[in-house]
């Protein structure tokens, strides 16, 4: 486009979005403009008010509404500042509605008219795609019917592959134009040459490309588009430094490709996610820390067995990305479980629905598994002690508040996360009460049901009628001795198993005398007889040593050699228990798995082709909104059915 008319300038100095928000942010500062010493007192208190200990606080005036997960870092403004800059070109971007003189929307016919124009894209790219296809397979036809014709494909896909050439590459041809080495990834090296005759000669081709492409990124919906030009622009990371909204556009449009998309096309946003963040340091991570906070929390409101393995490649992810600043991470790190302790506890002083229904939920307990993770993680490198010791209150917090068999998942998992924490820590953590309170659950008599399978990961809370089955009885028991394995493994050579092995063995005995079931028995059985073995072997070689208890020294280095050669008999039993443990999970996700896509398959056959749907609550707690076609554009994928709030 050419450069603007006489007329078009000023009405553009009158009306562009980028002037009126300059001019309304210098009439806030003008009002709001305090004393210099009251402003540097404000910034000094500002982490301290974020921060600020939950221990002795007065919650009663507290709002539970406000407690939000992600509400504990300030709301960064989404709109993109106008990149235009002086050039005498207009923006490409449109996805931003118009302000009038007071900032607010203009005509809604105009907005009506941007959505029918979304409308006609899309539309226009399922004809696209469904002529491909049909071209597709008359050439597929015509290589069953033509062996020399499919020869001729052959010799012409070679052919191509020949004539490309890395160089005939954008990011190339900028750095060999400017005299940038292709290995340098230094934002600096962008900003001493933004004087030289040679960066304003490219610059508004540069810029060009780089505006291009994020429009690209959020009008197109194919993944393998997508994630090629996230790699394009992974190659182009240091040219951001010279147009910083660009820059924020990038990390905004890579943190909802990362958050929404799957397999390889998350897999690339996040590198590109990492790599803003190693090219820009300090300049882009605290907002890229907030934003795929925000993002995760967001996203993992449900659960099923299929979007439960990308929670997990997100919570991986994110705590790779916090490694890359352990100082930094660990501040917001307790940040954020404050705030998980602040909303426990409000569930614990008052019992309301509201409050104990955010804690029984996918996103309070998937909040909960990110940070034990990060613990367990980096422990062992660095002081998270005060982190440990408040996320193992949390959890025992939890596990209190939801002691009926309904909530068996969500008890088995607060045991696994202290099981974790105590393995990556050292520290030892008492879960057997939790654990053997399970085998006490008053339930039905048993209707000699079996029940339908039930996959515990992908659920917090059960259903009632599941009570009544084998099943659950079943996965009690199971459930109990895998987890006490899990403790007493790690503790299996430590001069204080015995005590610690005790009253487990009493009130497991109890259990086995009482219950009627006969493989219920022999397993319980079983595992008393491997603890008792482990219990004389440790006291054997307990009354050779010649230390006392309190040489700390001595006793920490106690059994180290056999330690390391495995040797105890409690450690070859755990192997076998685990191993029986994985092969039944095993099993059971693919059971679940297939039903759970051929019931997805059916749900999309009977949703409109026009309609799609986003599994993501907005702040209101809606299960359901519109997508937004400037930012989303449908790319999520999957379509849902609208859940009752």
């Amino acid at each position: 486009m050419g450069k603007l008319g006489k007329k078009a300038r000023k009405f553009a100095r009158k009306n562009l979005q980028s002037v009126l928000k300059r001019k309304r942010k210098l009439k806030s500062m003008f009002k709001k403009k305090g004393s210099k010493r009251d402003e540097q007192d404000g910034a000094q208190n500002i982490e301290e008010d974020q921060i600020g200990k939950f221990n002795g606080r007065d919650l009663e005036g507290e709002n539970i509404d406000d407690a939000a997960l992600d509400a504990v870092f300030s709301d960064e403004s989404d709109v993109v500042e106008d990149d235009s800059e002086s050039d005498g070109y207009l923006s490409e971007d449109s996805g931003f509605a118009h302000l009038d003189e007071n900032g607010s929307e203009s005509n809604q016919e105009d907005m009506d008219a941007d959505n029918d124009g979304a409308s006609d894209l899309l539309v226009q790219n399922r004809e696209i795609l469904l002529e491909l296809t049909e071209k597709k397979k008359k050439l597929e036809r015509l290589q069953t019917k033509d062996p020399e014709f499919s020869k001729f494909l052959e010799s012409y896909e070679n052919g191509l592959e020949k004539l490309r050439d890395e160089e005939s590459e954008a990011d190339n041809i900028f750095r060999e134009t400017l005299g940038i080495s292709c290995s340098s990834c230094k934002k600096e090296t962008i900003l001493e040459l933004k004087n030289s005759s040679k960066w304003k000669t490219m610059k508004p081709l540069i810029k060009s490309y780089l505006r291009s492409t994020l429009f690209l990124l959020n009008q197109v919906t194919d993944s393998e588009i997508l994630a090629f030009s996230l790699v394009r622009l992974r190659a182009s990371i240091i040219f951001f430094a010279a147009f910083q909204p660009l820059l924020h556009r990038l990390i905004k449009i890579a943190v909802h490709l990362w958050v929404t998309g799957e397999g390889t096309l998350s897999s690339h946003s996040f590198l590109v996610i990492k790599d803003v963040t190693s090219v820009f340091s300090s300049d882009c991570l605290d907002s890229c820390l907030i934003k795929t906070y925000k993002a995760f929390v967001g996203h993992c409101k449900f659960v099923d067995p299929v979007s439960s393995k990308h929670i997990q490649f997100l919570r991986d992810s994110f705590i790779e990305l916090c490694s890359l600043d352990m100082q930094n991470s660990s501040r917001k790190a307790m940040v954020c479980v404050e705030q998980l302790s602040k909303i426990l506890q409000a569930g614990l002083r008052t019992k309301k629905k509201e409050a104990v229904k955010r804690i029984c939920s996918w996103q309070y307990t998937n909040c909960i598994d990110l940070w034990v993770s990060f613990i367990s993680a980096n422990i062992q490198d660095y002081d998270l002690q005060p982190l440990l010791y408040m996320i193992i209150q949390i959890i025992n917090g939890v596990a209190v508040l939801f002691p009926g068999p309904r909530y068996l998942p969500l008890r088995l998992k607060c045991i696994q996360w202290l099981n974790n924490l105590s393995s990556s820590s050292g520290v030892f953590i008492p879960v057997t009460s939790f654990a053997l309170d399970i085998l006490e659950y008053k339930t039905s008599k048993d209707n000699g049901n079996t029940g339908k399978d039930f996959n515990f990961s992908s659920s917090v809370k059960l259903p009632k009628h599941w009570l009544k089955s084998r099943n659950f009885q079943e996965k009690c028991v199971s459930s109990v001795i895998e987890l006490l394995a899990m403790h007493f493994a790690q503790w299996s050579y430590h001069i204080t198993f015995p005590e610690l092995a005790t009253i487990p063995l009493i009130r497991l005995r109890k259990f086995h005398e009482t219950t009627t079931i006969e493989s219920f028995r022999r397993v319980v059985k079983q595992f008393i007889d491997k603890v008792e073995e482990n219990i004389e072997f440790v006291q054997r070689k307990r009354d050779e040593v010649a230390f006392s208890p309190k040489d700390h020294q001595p006793v920490e280095s106690f059994w180290q050699l056999e330690k390391s050669s495995a040797n105890a008999p409690f450690t070859q039993y755990y192997k076998s228990i685990m191993e029986k443990a994985a092969s039944r999970n095993l099993v059971m996700n693919q059971k679940i798995s297939s039903l759970f896509q051929k019931k997805s398959k059916r749900r999309k056959r009977q949703l409109p082709n026009n309609t799609v749907h986003v599994g993501a609550n907005d702040e209101n707690g809606s299960e359901e909104k519109k997508v937004d076609l400037s930012i989303d554009n449908g790319r999520d994928g999957k379509m849902r059915k609208k859940r009752k709030t």
